[in-house]
């Protein structure tokens, strides 16, 4: 499975991107408007070293306004997917970038029926939001469940993006359900490195060559 980041902010996208573990990020308006700088900018510098898919989403709702909007970002980069949000003329729009060759990631997705709509219209990414389908109390995992199941049975070349990862546990869920990608937030994919036994084991190790008196390889 694939990881990519939900962040706007170049230097914490660069932090956990040259551990060798992220595969490409996810940016939104909520999150550019959290880092203090000119949204251009940021969105420059991460292009500059992340060698992998970027998504950058419109802030039009009309059919024209999406579709304007749409075919200017592509331009910014190769590496650039536009998310397209999940409404009908969303819908309309991503047939049309898919026929100009355009790649896109439809966000905001909480149905199985959105997710195969989208995924027939040609979109490159379909990103179903387990976290906050977990808010209104339903099960967010068993819908990415399903819509990986729908994918598998049409083999839609659509890749399956589980979006709102909270947890070490919800990104581990969307491995073993099969999605093609997890898009996680900075401080869930901090957590996912932490456990209290990794953090006893090395310090029980440490203890014990420091007793034996014995001295360091190299």
């Amino acid at each position: 499975m694939q990881i990519f980041i939900d962040s706007a902010d170049p230097a914490e996208i660069r932090k956990y991107y040259e551990l060798g573990i992220i595969d490409g990020v996810t940016t939104n308006p909520s999150l550019a408007t959290k880092v203090g700088r000119p949204y251009r900018e940021m969105v420059d510098e991460i292009l500059s070293f992340v060698n992998g898919p970027v998504s950058l989403e419109v802030l039009g709702t009309t059919y024209d306004e999406m579709l304007r909007e749409a075919r200017g970002l592509s331009q910014i980069n190769p590496n650039v997917y536009v998310k397209i949000p999940m409404l009908p003329e969303g819908i309309k729009v991503v047939k049309a970038l898919a026929a100009e060759g355009i790649k896109t990631n439809v966000t905001l997705v909480f149905s199985p029926t959105q997710a195969l709509f989208a995924a027939k219209a040609g979109a490159n990414f379909v990103s179903p939001f387990i976290g906050r389908f977990d808010d209104t109390g339903h099960d967010g995992m068993e819908v990415l469940k399903e819509i990986v199941q729908i994918f598998k049975n049409y083999q839609f070349p659509a890749k399956v993006l589980a979006a709102s990862i909270r947890s070490p546990r919800h990104l581990a869920e969307a491995a073993i359900i099969g999605a093609d990608i997890a898009t996680v937030s900075p401080d869930a994919l901090e957590k996912s490195f932490k456990h209290p036994l990794t953090d006893k084991g090395l310090q029980a190790f440490l203890d014990d060559f420091k007793k034996s008196g014995l001295q360091p390889l190299v």
